[in-house]
C-alpha cells in the first residue's frame, strides 16, 4: 500500500505545462473550511500553490493561508511555553528526589518541545522542503481530473469515501486510500471506468518489515520491527499515478471530494526491497485516456495500467 507520497512541489507549472484549470471555487472551500474548525490536512506545498496570488480568489485563499498559519503559530507557542514549564518542574522534582513519575514527565515534556518547535520552524521557512509535500492518509492534495471537456485540478482527501457510504466507513475501513488492482472489478467497480484521476508524486513511501528488507526469518524472540523505506524514480521524473475519485454528500455533513491511488504487483526492485505492493504511474502518453475513460471499454484502461511507465525505483530508509 502507498503509506505516504511526496506531490510535486511546483505544482503551479504541472498545471501550465498540461493545460489545466483550477478549480478556484472548491480550493476556496476547502480553505474557508479549515479556517472555520474542520480538520483539514493541507500540506504546505498546496499552500505554496497560492503564494503569489493573481486573482481575488486566490488572494482570498493566500489570506485565509496567513490567518490559519498565526492561529497555528500562536497554539504552538503556547504548548511551547506550557511544555518548558512542565519540563522545568520536572528537573526541579527529579534534584529533589528521581521517581518514576517526574522521569516519565520530563520525556514526554522535552519530546513536546522539540515537536512544536520543529512545527514552528516548518511554519517560518521562506523556501519549500522535501517534507513540506508529504500526504498521508486523510490529507488533503491537488487531483488531476477532466470534466466537461477541459483538464481540471481540485483539491481531495487521500481516503476514498465513495459515493453513498456512510460518514463512518472512514473508520470502519481505513485503507480506502489505495485501490488494488485486482480489485478494480469488485469493491471499486462503480468508479472504475467512471472517475479517474492523477496524482503527480516526486516519490512515496512505504511500511516495511525490517526482517523482510534485510531479506532473513526473525530470529527467535525477536519482536517484528518496522521501517519506512523511500523509494524515487531513477531518473528522477515525475509520476502520474492512476487515482480513483468521488464526491460524497450526506446529511448533517460537509460535502466530499477523496480519492485513491491504484496499486499493483510491484517491480522487482521494491519486492527485494521487501513490499509487495506499488502505486501505477501510467504513461504520460495515455494521460487523456485515462481521464477520459469509456466504461464500455475497461479492458482498454487495463491496458493503460499494464502498460505504465517503469521506471528504476531507488530507495533508502526515509528521515
Amino acid at each position: 500500500m502507498c503509506y505516504s507520497a511526496q506531490i510535486k512541489q511546483d505544482y503551479r507549472r504541472f498545471i501550465r505545462e498540461v493545460g489545466a484549470r483550477i478549480d478556484i471555487e472548491e480550493f476556496v472551500r476547502l480553505y474557508w473550511d479549515r479556517g472555520q474548525g474542520a480538520k483539514s490536512r493541507i500540506p504546505r506545498a498546496m499552500d505554496a500553490m497560492f503564494a503569489h496570488p493573481q486573482t481575488a480568489d486566490e488572494r482570498r485563499i493566500a489570506a485565509m493561508i496567513r490567518d490559519f498559519d498565526r492561529a497555528e503559530a500562536a497554539r504552538l507557542e503556547q504548548l511551547l511555553f506550557m511544555q518548558r514549564r512542565r519540563l522545568a518542574d520536572a528537573e526541579r522534582a527529579l534534584k529533589a528526589k528521581h521517581t518514576k513519575a517526574a522521569t516519565e514527565s520530563r520525556r514526554i515534556a522535552a519530546s513536546k518541545v522539540e515537536w512544536a518547535l520543529g512545527k514552528l520552524a516548518q511554519l517560518r521557512r521562506a523556501t519549500l522542503a522535501p517534507e513540506d509535500a508529504r500526504i498521508f492518509p486523510g490529507w488533503h492534495a491537488p487531483l488531476l481530473v477532466h470534466e466537461d471537456g477541459k483538464r481540471v485540478v481540485r483539491p481531495m482527501r487521500y481516503q476514498c469515501r465513495p459515493a453513498g457510504k456512510p460518514a463512518f466507513y472512514d473508520r470502519k475501513f481505513p485503507g480506502t486510500y489505495n485501490a488494488r488492482r485486482d480489485n478494480l472489478g469488485k469493491f471499486w467497480k462503480p468508479l472504475f471506468g467512471f472517475r479517474h484521476g492523477i496524482l503527480v508524486v516526486e516519490a512515496f513511501f512505504e511500511n516495511v518489515a525490517l526482517h523482510d528488507a534485510q531479506h532473513r526469518a526473525l530470529a527467535p524472540g525477536e519482536p517484528e520491527q518496522n521501517i519506512v523505506l523511500e523509494f524515487r524514480p531513477q531518473p528522477a521524473q515525475d509520476m502520474l499515478v492512476a487515482c480513483l475519485w468521488s464526491p460524497w454528500s450526506g446529511a448533517g455533513e460537509a460535502d466530499l471530494l477523496s480519492f485513491a491511488a491504484i496499486t499493483d504487483e510491484p517491480p522487482a526492485e521494491i519486492a527485494a526491497a521487501g513490499h509487495d505492493r506499488c502505486i501505477v504511474p501510467i504513461d504520460p502518453a495515455n494521460l487523456d485516456a485515462w481521464l477520459q475513460p469509456d466504461p464500455e471499454d475497461l479492458a482498454a484502461q487495463q491496458r493503460i495500467l499494464a502498460q505504465r511507465a517503469r521506471p528504476y525505483y531507488e530507495h533508502r530508509i526515509a528521515a
